[in-house]
């Protein structure tokens, strides 16, 4: 199928309010420009260095999301235009964040990646950590972001029961947390898993391959 048919072959499988984060990693800017063009706007990067490149050859309204692990040393490059950062895994992280953002005169919107999976090569802060950042937050220790919500992966498995586990442990924090104070997004499913990230709560999906179709991983 065409990028057009793939695009809206998955919109159509979403429910009113699940937010649509096209990852657009690897793929060239044409390819974002055509899905862009069928009208959506968030599109999700995981290398800083690939989204320096595209920003600026693509529309100015596009709502980019860095979903891949971030170093802090890299933060001062996107501080100026990302909409939001998916992949908060460290405090050290959130402080960089937090202090660029401030120097950008910008609030930027992050999410709490979550480990979840029982891989071990998945970043993420353990439930633990995500609670005492979340309470660091509340406190007003981070002005300059706003954490709208979590982010996890599930283990890449064929093992759906534990896939959904893993999924409900992540909706269960974001329940836990909403009742302090308000948070929107929950970030969990990708091309494989949506439907059951759906089912789980998710209210927000990062959908690649099924888009695309196959990434050059070459690159």
């Amino acid at each position: 199928m065409s990028i057009q048919e793939n695009y809206q072959s998955i919109k159509n499988q979403l429910p009113e309010g699940v937010q649509l984060v096209a990852v657009s990693k690897t793929h060239p800017a044409p390819a974002i420009q055509e899905v862009y063009d069928l009208g959506q706007k968030v599109f999700g990067e995981n290398k800083v260095q690939e989204l320096m490149e595209k920003s600026p050859i693509l529309p100015q309204d596009i709502q980019w999301h860095l979903i891949g692990h971030l170093q802090t040393n890299k933060v001062k490059y996107i501080a100026p235009f990302i909409d939001t950062i998916q992949s908060v895994d460290s405090e050290k992280l959130l402080a960089d964040i937090n202090k660029e953002a401030g120097k950008n005169n910008r609030t930027i919107k992050v999410l709490l990646q979550v480990k979840i999976a029982a891989e071990d090569t998945k970043f993420g802060l353990e439930i633990s950590e995500a609670k005492n950042l979340f309470q660091e937050y509340r406190e007003g220790k981070f002005p300059n972001v706003e954490i709208t919500g979590l982010m996890g992966m599930a283990t890449f498995t064929d093992d759906e029961e534990q896939v959904k586990k893993e999924f409900l442990t992540l909706k269960g924090l974001f329940d836990e947390l909403n009742q302090l104070k308000t948070i929107k997004t929950l970030s969990m499913g990708m091309s494989d898993d949506f439907p059951l990230a759906i089912e789980c709560g998710a209210n927000s999906v990062r959908v690649g391959s099924a888009i695309f179709g196959r990434r050059d991983y070459s690159k």
